[in-house]
């Protein structure tokens, strides 16, 4: 798929007022800025921070490009347009695979680099049944939330994921819309469970890799692939945790990011 220019991402700031070098939110796969509005504000005590929709997602541009190459790319034109030279970036699950792509194809421009809940390697799990239930709800002639949320309760039968979901349902001019891209979503979903060929590209900087111990997307196995590409990653697990582990156990996440930024 042709790579389309980076796009100029929307984005939620805090700590305005502090200097020093900017810390980064990049979230995950169906996710927004406004997810993770509560640790930006905590963050913010310290750091200026930002947290970025990323493309396809939020109030950000849609492209038909979801590879993680173009999502680093768009980071980096955050970045430069605001003249920022280098920044700490956080990044969960699909922001992860962002925010380590960026970090290796532009160490430079990444100061330190914290990964919530995600390796540097390809996964079986697909997330296609969910956007195939979003494409499918029918959204016209509904006026209540619920009744759109009843429709995905068959592909999404655990009420937190289908809560998640319909964070990306809309209301505009008195109507329900999806504010994601669901079509370049689905188009992408291999390349978002896979991991792009990098080559022999590596980042020797501070790097924190967080995971949750009822997760399964960083699992021993993966523990070489990520010292490989990130010589210098620290791996600490929250116990009881799964993959939203900044939702589930925002203070412990909360903790070991400040310990690390």
């Amino acid at each position: 798929m042709p790579q389309s220019s980076p796009l100029a991402l929307t984005y939620l700031e805090a700590g305005e007022a502090n200097g020093g070098t900017p810390l980064l939110v990049l979230h995950g796969l169906f996710g927004s800025a406004r997810n993770w509005q509560t640790l930006a504000r905590r963050f913010a005590e310290s750091h200026r921070v930002y947290a970025l929709d990323l493309r396809n997602h939020g109030g950000a541009p849609w492209a038909d490009a979801m590879t993680y190459e173009a999502m680093a790319d768009d980071v980096l034109r955050f970045l430069d347009d605001r003249g920022f030279a280098r920044a700490a970036v956080v990044g969960h699950s699909m922001g992860g695979k962002a925010a380590m792509t960026l970090a290796l194809r532009h160490p430079g421009r990444v100061e330190r680099l914290i990964v919530a809940d995600i390796a540097p390697v390809a996964y079986s799990h697909t997330h296609a049944p969910f956007v195939a239930a979003m494409k499918a709800a029918k959204l016209e002639g509904h006026s209540r939330r619920q009744e759109i949320e009843a429709q995905l309760v068959d592909a999404v039968p655990e009420a937190p994921l289908r809560s998640f979901l319909m964070q990306n349902l809309v209301l505009e001019e008195g109507k329900f819309a999806w504010r994601i891209n669901l079509d370049a979503i689905g188009n992408a979903m291999g390349d978002l469970i896979g991991y792009p060929d990098l080559g022999d590209a590596r980042y020797d900087g501070p790097t924190l890799f967080v995971g949750g111990t009822r997760s399964d997307y960083i699992l021993p196995e993966h523990h070489e692939a990520i010292r490989r590409r990130f010589p210098k990653a620290e791996i600490a697990m929250i116990e009881g945790a799964g993959h939203w582990l900044h939702a589930e156990r925002p203070e412990e996440f909360a903790r070991l990011v400040e310990a690390f930024v």
